[in-house]
């Protein structure tokens, strides 16, 4: 007898026979130059063999600086995207360049996009774009992967991202849901139990990248959202400058407004002998003594890292807790908000 899966996602079982035609990907780079050609023609060419039209941008792999492109060629990128009339606009990756270009881009012309279906789907810097577009149309987008870290991996792409992201594409995402680390059942059951218990019911999801988040705080693209589930990842960033930035989400409210907090992976970071103890379940602790009331629960396959499921930034959401199962339900989106 074999194991279930630590992570899995939540398809919609009646739309699995539903005969479609080939969804067509379009691949764009908003960002950070796309400096891996090798990944990226790797991730091209795992998407063909999954089956999909892939169209590339003309300016996928441009380089001005660190940037795809001086502003203008990303923003240009960006609405040709929308434009596309793909099933998908997939980033070809992150880094930095989002932020920079959010007042430049036409939400109408993106929500648009949306709403005639094509989904916006990436992670890391992306979270700029997820969020404003969220702030400033209501729009929504995919948390998941990008072509060149994922889909053009040397050692393949994740079978438990390819599925997440296949459900998406063909309309059959449900949910999703995960085992939550055992330090979580000691945690959950010092929780009140109309806390602990309580499933969250039409909560609007939303989050991303915890760096992005916190530029963005205070601006137009900053979606005022309580009551939400927000879910936070980081790569890079030691223990004390995550604590840094969630002390920050504290200190603006933004936090103690929310119905659950879901923290993916944190990644990349190094322990020096200075903090002597300090680390990120520190950071967690301390983190969930600040909010009493709220669940903050760990885990979540997200993030910077080989597994991670599909997330949609702005759609309502029901999450339940049974034991050490997590699970996060959206229904059937469909191409609309």
């Amino acid at each position: 007898m074999t194991s279930a899966p630590r992570y899995h996602c939540i398809h919609c079982a009646q739309l699995a026979g539903v005969e479609r035609g080939p969804a067509r990907i379009y691949v764009y780079s908003p960002s950070g130059a796309m400096r891996d050609k090798a990944a990226f023609k790797r991730g091209r060419q795992h998407l063909k063999a999954m089956g999909f039209e892939v169209d590339v941008d003309a300016n996928a792999l441009r380089s001005t600086q660190r940037f795809a492109g001086d502003d203008a060629a990303r923003v240009d990128a960006i609405h040709r995207a929308a434009a596309s009339g793909a099933n998908a606009a997939l980033i070809s990756r992150g880094g930095y360049g989002l932020t920079r270009i959010l007042p430049l881009l036409d939400y109408d012309r993106l929500d648009e996009a949306v709403r005639l279906g094509t989904q916006f789907i990436g992670h890391s810097d992306f979270t700029a774009l997820q969020l404003a577009m969220l702030a400033q149309r209501g729009t929504l987008s995919w948390a998941g992967p990008a072509l060149g870290a994922d889909f053009g991996a040397e050692e393949g792409a994740d079978d438990i991202m390819q599925a997440c992201f296949e459900d998406v594409l063909a309309q059959q995402s449900e949910g999703t849901g995960w085992r939550l680390p055992a330090a979580d059942l000691k945690y959950l059951d010092q929780l009140a139990p109309h806390v602990a218990e309580k499933p969250v019911q039409n909560a609007t999801l939303w989050g991303g990248n915890l760096a992005v988040v916190c530029a963005l705080a205070g601006t137009p693209y900053f979606p005022a959202i309580e009551g939400g589930v927000l879910f936070l990842e980081d790569v890079g960033e030691h223990p004390y400058k995550i604590e840094r930035m969630f002390t920050q989400l504290l200190l603006s409210g933004i936090l103690q407004k929310q119905s659950a907090i879901l923290l993916g992976a944190f990644t990349d970071y190094k322990i020096t002998p200075h903090d002597r103890g300090y680390k990120l379940q520190t950071v967690i602790d301390w983190l969930r003594q600040q909010l009493p009331g709220t669940p903050v629960l760990t885990g979540l396959p997200f993030g910077h890292v080989r597994t991670k499921v599909m997330l949609p930034v702005g759609a309502p959401v029901t999450l339940e807790v049974a034991g050490r199962d997590a699970m996060l339900f959206w229904g059937h989106l469909g191409h609309t908000h």
